[in-house]
């Protein structure tokens, strides 16, 4: 797709920040919207993502997560959304540039720091003070935990969220519901399958599936804490300084356990991160099963969008866990 010119987001930003732009140049982020690092003339560097006018509810529902997030980050780096509009025939989301260990981009870009590399602890003035990469990502798992346990303070007791958004370019219902069970059943897997049969790929036992969720769901006491909801290794990574970050949201309130099993799913995080987020708040038992219930609705979402095996593997969880 054609990208925003130079001339037209220079002026946008000069009326937006008082700054002209200096430089625009085209970085990794992701299957969906194009990425640009923006440079700016006061030395300020920022992460812009653009798409089509159409998407634009994808990047409002994205700057959505993304404040909500920030609001409870505490040791987690979030970055804040500037601004979410249309520019000419153009959308854009503008928010701060993440500096990714390991990577040339901001968010959206690579991944964590290689095998012994070592980092500097936050507040810190360099290697005098150095964290390994499995220091951490420990130290990235407790700051989520923490971010889990803030949210489930503020939280009315309810599972959902304010408004429907997006996981992936996929719809994803919320609203709000009493039963956590009840709604990951119905707002989650529910309009998975139902997209399911209505490409023509019917799955298997997925009605028994749906039946047996609420009371499976709701045995080991899930409260509704504010879940990136799209956490897998693509959407999270340690900056230059070591801290944790997390972006890409697809948010609403649900079992912290969604975050914990999708950072397990397409590649996952590293051990050191799960010790450090048990360390701080251990999950309680029962989450190895839970956990094949929770990434069902991405093999899912992922078979709807993209098709291929994925439709295996949706159907072979499903039958293992009716089975």
């Amino acid at each position: 797709m054609d990208p925003v010119q130079q001339a037209p987001l220079s002026d946008w930003l000069e009326r937006r920040l008082g700054v002209p732009l200096v430089a625009q140049a085209a970085v990794g982020g992701g299957c969906i919207h194009q990425a640009w690092c923006l440079d700016l003339a006061d030395g300020r560097r920022l992460f812009a993502k653009t798409n089509r006018l159409a998407e634009l509810p994808l990047l409002r529902a994205e700057a959505d997560g993304l404040a909500a997030l920030s609001a409870l980050s505490g040791d987690l780096v979030i970055p804040q959304p500037l601004a979410c509009e249309a520019l000419g025939d153009r959308a854009l989301l503008l928010m701060e540039w993440l500096p990714l260990a390991g990577a040339a981009c901001g968010s959206g870009g690579g991944l964590g720091s290689g095998p012994g590399v070592v980092v500097s602890l936050p507040g810190s003035s360099g290697p005098a003070n150095p964290m390994t990469p499995a220091q951490a990502w420990s130290r990235f798992g407790a700051a989520l935990a923490d971010l889990h346990r803030r949210s489930l303070a503020s939280s009315d007791g309810r599972f959902g969220w304010q408004q429907d958004n997006f996981i992936g370019s996929g719809p994803q219902a919320n609203g709000w519901l009493a039963s956590w069970g009840q709604f990951f059943a119905e707002r989650r897997l529910a309009p998975q399958l139902l997209l399911a049969a209505r490409a023509g790929r019917p799955l298997r036992q997925a009605e028994a599936l749906l039946a047996r969720l609420p009371a499976w769901l709701d045995q080991h006491g899930a409260g509704p804490c504010l879940v990136h909801g799209d956490l897998w290794a693509g959407n999270g990574g340690l900056l230059v300084d070591g801290r944790g970050a997390i972006f890409d949201p697809a948010v609403y309130r649900g079992d912290r356990e969604v975050d914990l099993a999708m950072a397990r799913l397409f590649g996952g995080f590293p051990a050191s991160f799960f010790a450090g987020y048990e360390g701080r708040w251990p999950l309680p038992p029962g989450h190895g099963r839970r956990l094949e219930i929770y990434n069902l609705y991405h093999l899912l979402n992922h078979a709807n969008l993209f098709g291929g095996g994925y439709w295996r593997q949706a159907q072979a969880g499903i039958d293992a866990l009716v089975g």
